[in-house]
């Protein structure tokens, strides 16, 4: 019972030791949801199945790397420590634009309405529910995010906030589909501003975490080009 109050009072109190606990339970999860796409994907012969399964591949490698990282860099001495972070901040925050890639066939296939949906108005309801409560949880860890001097805890919070960010397109074109029978096509210049806008938004906040990690390597190289001329 101590262990479990001490771990709930870590929960509570230490932003860090929660985002990452956060983070490793959105991992399996994201593992989880690349098997069945993946798997639908082969047994359906299925292009959406198959790019989804893809997307999620490329988070489970991102946030896996970041998790992974974090628990190395944790062991290296104090001032080895920053120098290391701001690697893998900036060789992560490279690698969105793999993920970036990676939303194009889909985006294009919602925004044409070619997403198979099978799901019920009551199933729609419960995906629009949790994809709610998954960007206004996504949204304010991203706004607070600086309440931690840790870097790779911003990471994770960007990985975070970019999933939900694709949950939002996948639920507009699931509503879509639900209620016009995929028929409809009158939603389809509304559907590809949409789905456009929040796609924009996608590569602005990978662009800006690479950049950020850029100036973060520069500002440390120059830092210590600097200490060692001393």
């Amino acid at each position: 019972m101590n262990t479990v109050k001490q771990l709930l009072d870590r929960l509570k109190t230490e932003y860090e030791f929660r985002t990452f606990i956060i983070a490793s339970g959105a991992l399996a999860v994201t593992v989880g949801f690349a098997f069945y796409n993946g798997f639908l994907g082969i047994y359906l012969s299925s292009l959406w199945h198959g790019v989804i399964c893809v997307y999620y591949i490329v988070l489970v490698y991102l946030r896996g790397t970041v998790i992974i990282a974090a628990k190395k860099i944790s062991l290296r001495e104090d001032e080895e420590q920053d120098s290391a972070k701001n690697k893998v901040y900036l060789a992560v925050s490279g690698l969105f634009l793999l993920l970036n890639i990676c939303l194009v066939v889909p985006v294009m296939m919602m925004v044409k309405q070619q997403k198979p949906v099978n799901m019920s108005q009551f199933f729609s309801i419960l995906l629009a529910a949790y994809t709610m409560y998954k960007i206004i949880i996504a949204s304010v860890n991203f706004i607070r995010r600086k309440q931690s001097s840790n870097i790779l805890t911003h990471l994770l919070r960007r990985i975070s906030f970019i999933d939900a960010l694709v949950s939002i397109l996948v639920l507009q074109n699931t509503l879509i589909m639900v209620n016009t029978d995929g028929g409809d096509l009158k939603l389809l210049p509304l559907t590809a501003i949409s789905s456009g806008v929040i796609w924009v938004v996608i590569v602005i906040v990978s662009i800006d975490a690479f950049i950020k990690g850029v100036r973060r390597v520069r500002n440390a190289e120059k830092a210590s080009a600097e200490k060692t001329k001393k």
